[in-house]
């Protein structure tokens, strides 16, 4: 049997659908064959006479010609389901009642004997039987207890123990696809359910239903005591929104050194459906309530157009390179002062987007070089994502803050005025509100400089922008991203610890890079389509609440297998210069403004006047070159009191404001 099944798999797909044709029409013979023989009919006519043959071609062409007509041919073998013999039915059905009706016909010009109701009724049944019987037997060979059986000795080094944890009618098509998939990766031995009142006990193809609600963690336990036959534990997608026990479930799989994988679809489906399993990272675990993307939205701003992303080399940068190449955008460029950051993301980079993909390696402070490469690209909008952001190196290297997150703020954003770029966009930072640390109020002055243009940057009578449009979106920590806790804290786990936390009641806000990017882009979209008085400089995503730092270490290291504080220590060094215990996202004077947008605000906040951002400006140079850092944090401080800008008419001002700064 498994020769068989080896031989029938490994034949080319157009010679096993003429295999499958010819079998059909010889079995449809033969149903002809059995029931004359099994209603005792004989014909008035030799079977090998003129008028036989004759008879037997007719048959052939018809029942070919209907098979092909209603789809048999279109289904592979090892998928074949219930539709598909519903579907030879109805097929045998139809080609019984043509036959009968032909017979008829033919019985009103010549007397025939042999033709009657109750032979007819033997064909079909017969017929349906024979023809169904050979597609059963291989998917039964494919998949059933016997091909298990038989293939066990063989495959068992190779075939990986799995549990499965998740929705019924989920595990039936991944049992389903493991078993068909070539050569096989992994067998399914139980299901852990997830549904309310799931039946315990009862099989889905086979497989055991091995744990229901609440008694998932106690089960898991069970099988992982001692056993070295499980390998694996899949989790359904979206399994982590819908069950509480998710992160400890996680935990005691890799304490017992079982891989933990997610279901998220699956790939190559004419050549045998694999499944796709990702690994189960850090955000998963901490669950963020997420919302789907508007794809459709951002795809239609993104199009076309002309994208340019300062430091696009970086965590946030190089996910806004992907996704704008993703959405379609005419072309891309990527300006770094980074070389073998550029050199990584042109490798993660996949082949057919090279041709749109471009890279300078610049100094975004260096105004020459952002002129020249923004005039020769001509962007459409202009992500702002290069800057310094690590709080405590910051604090003894201000200096270098304020030259890379103020001044290459000033010059990306005059450079996209004078160029006439229509939209400019900063990557902001939770840092920025009420900040405490060179990292907040480089981060803060930014923001400034992007709010005192969208305020001051022409505005025509008709109420619209004349010019670029200058907007900034604030939010918190993204995982993953270089330097991040998550990724300090997985080398030191990686290393045996100690784990280092500065403070045990620490919290910060959390977000994935890739919905990070996606609500960015999205708050691109919603700034291009408002004008005059509805618009906002400031857009702020909404992080969810905020996660205690502790709870991230304790949790990561139970990921690994581990156990905190037995297992790998945690050490608690105390709060750095310039760190907070707690972010916010909105400051005292801020006003949260709901959008019709799922996760992203508007924010009305204090704007500083454009002569006072010239004043700052000056000021700040002239420390710098006396290296007096106190006189420095002094000007930043300054311009947090700063008042809101006096309402004059918009249309006065224009664009050579900001061309006078430099």
């Amino acid at each position: 049997m498994t020769s068989y099944v080896g031989v029938v798999s490994g034949l080319r797909p157009k010679m096993r659908r003429a295999i499958i044709m010819i079998q059909d029409i010889v079995m449809v013979l033969v149903a002809v064959a059995l029931s004359l023989a099994l209603s005792q009919s004989k014909l008035s006519f030799e079977a090998l006479s003129f008028t036989g043959l004759a008879f037997w071609a007719s048959v052939i062409v018809l029942s070919h010609a209907l098979f092909r007509y209603c789809g048999l041919y279109n289904t592979v073998w090892r998928f074949a389901s219930t539709p598909d013999f519903f579907n030879i039915l109805k097929s045998c059905a139809i080609l019984t009642v043509t036959l009968y009706g032909a017979s008829l016909l033919v019985r009103s010009f010549q007397p025939t004997t042999g033709l009657n109701e109750r032979q007819f009724i033997v064909f079909f049944l017969v017929s349906f039987t024979i023809i169904s019987a050979p597609r059963l037997y291989y998917r039964f060979l494919r998949e059933g207890a016997s091909w298990r059986i038989l293939s066990r000795g063989a495959d068992k080094a190779l075939t990986r123990q799995a549990l499965f944890v998740g929705r019924l009618s989920e595990a039936d098509v991944i049992i389903r696809f493991t078993r068909t998939a070539e050569p096989a990766e992994y067998s399914i031995a139980g299901i852990i359910a997830i549904e309310d009142g799931a039946p315990l006990g009862t099989q889905i193809q086979g497989v055991p239903v091995v744990a229901i609600r609440p008694h998932l963690i106690e089960v898991l336990e069970e099988y992982t005591k001692g056993t070295e036959t499980l390998d694996l534990l899949i989790f359904g997608n979206g399994v982590e929104r819908e069950i509480d026990d998710y992160a400890e479930l996680v935990r005691v799989a890799r304490h017992s050194s079982i891989a933990v994988v997610q279901f998220s679809g699956f790939s190559e489906l004419g050549q045998g459906g694999k499944l796709v399993l990702d690994a189960v990272e850090m955000e998963t675990i901490l669950r963020r309530s997420t919302v789907p993307s508007d794809i459709e939205r951002i795809g239609a701003f993104v199009s076309g157009k002309r994208v340019l992303v300062t430091g696009g080399a970086g965590s946030i940068g190089r996910i806004l390179v992907k996704r704008s190449l993703e959405l379609g955008a005419g072309a891309v460029l990527v300006a770094d002062i980074s070389e073998f950051g550029i050199f990584q993301l042109d490798q993660s980079i996949n082949e057919k987007d090279h041709e749109r993909l471009k890279s300078r390696i610049i100094d975004v402070t260096d105004r020459r070089q952002m002129t020249r490469a923004v005039s020769e690209f001509r962007p459409d909008i202009i992500f702002h994502a290069a800057a310094l952001k690590h709080v405590p190196l910051l604090e003894e290297n201000w200096e270098a803050a304020i030259q890379t997150n103020i001044f290459g703020t000033l010059v990306c954003a005059e450079v996209a005025a004078k160029c006439g770029v229509p939209q400019f966009l900063l990557i902001s930072s939770d840092k920025a509100v009420d900040p405490t640390s060179v990292l907040g109020v480089t981060k803060r002055a930014a923001e400034q400089i992007v709010s005192s243009l969208h305020e001051t940057h022409g505005i025509a009578p008709n109420g619209r922008r004349s010019g670029t449009k200058f907007i900034a979106v604030r939010f918190g920590n993204v995982f993953g991203s270089n330097g991040s806790v998550a990724t300090i804290f997985q080398a030191q786990i990686e290393a045996g610890g100690p784990v280092t936390i500065t403070d045990r009641r620490m919290t910060r806000y959390f977000m994935t890079v890739a919905e990070a990017v996606d609500l960015v882009i999205m708050a691109a979209t919603d700034a291009h389509s408002r004008h005059g008085k509805d618009d906002y400089a400031i857009y702020m995503l909404d992080m969810g609440k905020p996660v205690p730092i502790l709870e991230v270490a304790e949790t990561m290291i139970r990921m690994a297998g581990k156990s905190p504080y037995t297992d790998i220590p945690i050490r608690f060094t105390g709060i750095r210069p310039g760190e907070k215990l707690h972010e916010t996202l909105q400051g005292e004077n801020e006003e949260i403004v709901t959008l019709d947008i799922a996760k992203i605000f508007g924010l009305r906040t204090d704007v500083v006047a454009w002569p006072r951002i010239q004043a700052a400006q000056t000021a700040l140079q002239a420390a710098m070159r006396d290296q007096d850092k106190a006189s420095a944090l002094a000007v930043l401080a300054g311009l947090n009191q700063a008042e809101k800008l006096p309402a004059v008419p918009r249309q006065e001002t224009t664009p050579k404001t900001v061309e006078q700064a430099g």
